[in-house]
Order: C-alpha cells, then sequence, then structure tokens
C-alpha cells in the first residue's frame, strides 16, 4: 500500500514537472520567433522592388558591423588612421562574448586583420577594436556611427554598439540596413570585395564567412553580411549580380541559416524578375566626411587626422625624394613576425565605377625595367611590378585590394606610381629578394600580375 502512495506520489509529480518543461520550452520558443521583415532593392537605383514591414523598428544584430566598417572604410581613406596601424587590443574587446577571434587583451594587431575578422568571421572582439581605434572609444564611435546613418537618410536606426549584441536603444529597420547595404556596395567598392571572400586569415588562423552558404549557393552572389541574436532572429543583407543587375535583398527574423538563406533566395529571384532590363545606374550620396548633424546644424569636423587612444602608428625614417614618382611609405619591415597569408578564392571582384574587372593589367606590360634615380632611397634593393594602368586612380585602387591579400613585405615597401608615357605602371621597392619573390608566388596563384625588379 505504502509503496503504491510512493509510486503514485512520484508519478503525478513526475507529470507536474514534465508539463512545467513543456509551457517553459513553448514559451522560450516565442521568445526566439522574432518577427519578420523584409526588402528587396534594385541596387542601381534605390528603386523597392518588394517590402514587408520595412519600417519596423527591430533588432538588427550583426548587421550592424557593417556601419563599423563603413566608418573604418572612411577613416582610412580619409588618412586618420592606416590598414597597417597596430591597434591596441583593450579588456573590454577582448572580453566580448563570441562569435570572436579571441584576441588577447594588451596585445596589438593590425587594422587590416581586424577589418577581415569584422567582415567575414563577424567577430565581436574585433569590431570593438576597430570602434576603439578609430574614436578612443565605444561611445563615441556609436555617436559617429548614428551622425553616418542619419547622412544616408538612414531614419530609424540607432546605434549604440558597433558588433550588434542586443543593447537598448540599438535597432533599425530593414528598409535602412538595405539603404546601408547599398552604400556598401558604392561607395568603397576597393574594400567591398572583403564580403564575397569565403574564408581568409588572420593571424594565422583560418576564419570562414558567416555568409559562405549563401555564397556558395546563390548564382552571382557578392555579400554582404549576415546577423544572429536570440532577440534578432537570423537576419542577412545580401547583394548579387547578374549581368548588368544587382539585387540587395534584406531579411529579418529568419528561423534558423537554412530557412533564411532559402527565403532571402527566394527574393532574390523576385528581384531579378520584376528588375527592369535597362536602368541608369544612380549611385547614392556619399556622405559628407567628418560632419556631425545634429538638427541640420554641423557641430564638429575633422579638419585632420588626429591619433586616437591605443593607437601605436609605425612610422619610419623618410628617404630621399625621386624625381617624377609619387611615394607612400607604409610601415616598417616585419620580417620578425609571423607571415600572414591570404588564402581567398583564386581572384576576388573589384567593382570601379559600378563594372566588375577582373584583370587589373589593361594596357601591355612595359618592355624593360627602367633604374630609378637616386637608388639610394631604399635599403633593400629589390621590389615588384603590378601592372601598367590606364589611370593613378585605377592604380591606386589595385594597390589597395593587393595590399589585403599578401603578407608583410609589401606593407613595409614603397609604392611608386610612374607616368611612363604608355600608362601609370604601379611598383613597390624596398624588398630584399626572397619577400618579393614570394610577394610574387602568392599574387601570381592568385592570377594577378606580378614581376620581380631588382634595383642596382
Amino acid at each position: 500500500m505504502i509503496t503504491k502512495i510512493v509510486t503514485s506520489k512520484f508519478c503525478a509529480q513526475f507529470i507536474t514537472v514534465l508539463a512545467t518543461i513543456i509551457i517553459a520550452c513553448s514559451i522560450h520558443g516565442e521568445a526566439k520567433a522574432a518577427p519578420y521583415a523584409a526588402v528587396v532593392m534594385d541596387a542601381r537605383n534605390g528603386e523597392i522592388l518588394h517590402s514587408r514591414s520595412a519600417d519596423r523598428i527591430l533588432h538588427p544584430a550583426s548587421l550592424t558591423k557593417m556601419m563599423t566598417l563603413y566608418v573604418v572604410f572612411e577613416a582610412v581613406e580619409n588618412g586618420e588612421i592606416s590598414l597597417d596601424t597596430r591597434v591596441l587590443i583593450s579588456k573590454r574587446a577582448a572580453a566580448e562574448p563570441p562569435s570572436k577571434l579571441y584576441l588577447r587583451a594588451g596585445s596589438r594587431v593590425r587594422l587590416r586583420y581586424l577589418i577581415r575578422g569584422a567582415a567575414v568571421r563577424s567577430a565581436n572582439d574585433a569590431s570593438t577594436a576597430l570602434a576603439e581605434a578609430i574614436e578612443g572609444s565605444l561611445e563615441e564611435f556609436a555617436r559617429r556611427m548614428n551622425n553616418t546613418a542619419k547622412q544616408m537618410g538612414m531614419n530609424n536606426t540607432h546605434f549604440k554598439n558597433a558588433n550588434g549584441l542586443t543593447q537598448k536603444g540599438h535597432y533599425s529597420t530593414a528598409r535602412d540596413m538595405t539603404i546601408l547595404g547599398r552604400h556598401m556596395v558604392y561607395d568603397y567598392p576597393d574594400y567591398y570585395n572583403l564580403f564575397s571572400r569565403k574564408y581568409t586569415n588572420v593571424g594565422g588562423q583560418t576564419v570562414y564567412n558567416t555568409n559562405r552558404r549563401f555564397l556558395t549557393n546563390y548564382s552571382g552572389a557578392d555579400g554582404i553580411k549576415t546577423g544572429y541574436t536570440q532577440a534578432a532572429g537570423f537576419n542577412l543583407v545580401a547583394s548579387a549580380k547578374r549581368g548588368n543587375v544587382r539585387i540587395i535583398t534584406t531579411v529579418f527574423g529568419g528561423k534558423s541559416t537554412t530557412t533564411r538563406n532559402a527565403q532571402v533566395a527566394k527574393l532574390m529571384d523576385l528581384g531579378f524578375s520584376r528588375a527592369k532590363a535597362n536602368v541608369r545606374l544612380v549611385k547614392p550620396k556619399v556622405p559628407p566626411y567628418g560632419k556631425y548633424t545634429l538638427n541640420g546644424k554641423v557641430l564638429a569636423e575633422l579638419s585632420s587626422p588626429t591619433l586616437r587612444p591605443g593607437v601605436l602608428v609605425e612610422m619610419g625614417d623618410m628617404q630621399e625624394k625621386v624625381e617624377s614618382v609619387e611615394v607612400d611609405y607604409a610601415g616598417l619591415d616585419d620580417s620578425n613576425q609571423s607571415e600572414i597569408i591570404e588564402l581567398g578564392g583564386a581572384s576576388d571582384p573589384l567593382m570601379i565605377d559600378g563594372q566588375e574587372w577582373d584583370s587589373f593589367s589593361p594596357l601591355p606590360r612595359p618592355r624593360g625595367l627602367t633604374l630609378l634615380k637616386g637608388t639610394n632611397i631604399v635599403s633593400k634593393n629589390s621590389g615588384v611590378v603590378l601592372g601598367t594602368y590606364y589611370s593613378k586612380s585605377l592604380a591606386n585602387s589595385n594597390a589597395r585590394r593587393l595590399e589585403f591579400m599578401v603578407p608583410s613585405e609589401l606593407f613595409s615597401a614603397k609604392k611608386i606610381l610612374i607616368d611612363d608615357g604608355r600608362g601609370i605602371v604601379l611598383k613597390y621597392i624596398g624588398m630584399d629578394e626572397k619577400s618579393a619573390e614570394k610577394v610574387c608566388r602568392i599574387l601570381t596563384r592568385r592570377k594577378s600580375e606580378c614581376q620581380v625588379i631588382y634595383i642596382r
């Protein structure tokens, strides 16, 4: 009799506990079901081809990092900071939760590797480190993000951090993130190829793109950014180009990576089917650099580049100037450090004026190599020629792209542009012979022109 009573009580308690678990799981499941929103845009002119809850205030998650990287690209292009600046990793950055690169507090990491980590791996620690490198603190960086967003017309967005982790007052919409995605494509095309890389190498570790499944499975896909938190669900701003048509699709609140990608693919197909064949490219207006505004009034302007706390810029002694060449010093030799070699795809496309350039030597290779006047400007007697270009701007664009792909030898060399009458020759000088050959091996594997030169 006692056994029956005990068994009966046990069964009743078990049923109660089981019911509680079922109810809790049900409530938890509902909490994880984030609101859905979507926008499909013809990127060429900004026309909205489809939308649903486009202006609903939602959690953007790591889509935030698009703005973080946009501000970083702006800072690099305007001379505030260099791609080779060694950024001090703070305790705050190192303590960020995954996804992360597991950076050590007190270490110094080149800005270019932090960019890779944030763009490809969606690393939260790298994003915070970038913010602190540019503005000294997350709070000041968020202020700059918000002002940039306002200049873009992102009227329903407010940022509180650089990585997108859930925080009160940090929000955006599907429409605003689509606007930002369009600016990423057209405003800084030399950097946009980062988002198409399925994997890259950062600090000796290979990291994989959080968006690699969509990049692999959808024809024409070349970016841009994923995002996930429990509050946001599975978000994605995706871009794909077929022929002369580029579509940007944003989805908030996906239930899983698989279902989100399937929905984005469906909406992409819808966009390509609705987009007109011949549409004039009208690029978005680039936000004015450095203007902080409130209610239309300019509060401050960055009149000159300034160094931020926690940033170490390595500069070498300037050498004797050479006539008729442009010298751009990129930092000290890093031969004592372990080499970082880019392991990306065969060739990343570069967007210039809305066109994809798969070849970076549009003019014939120069015949012979002219020795430079004043060869004592460098202490090392080798270098590389990276092609001849129609214009100085095209040569510089390719230089920025190539500097993302090679180890430190090229970073420490001098960039020289020479007009030889047939076009602009792009050279880097000041390497030892072994380093120059290594650079050319890497670039040749990635189908980019490279010749070793010897300056005697």
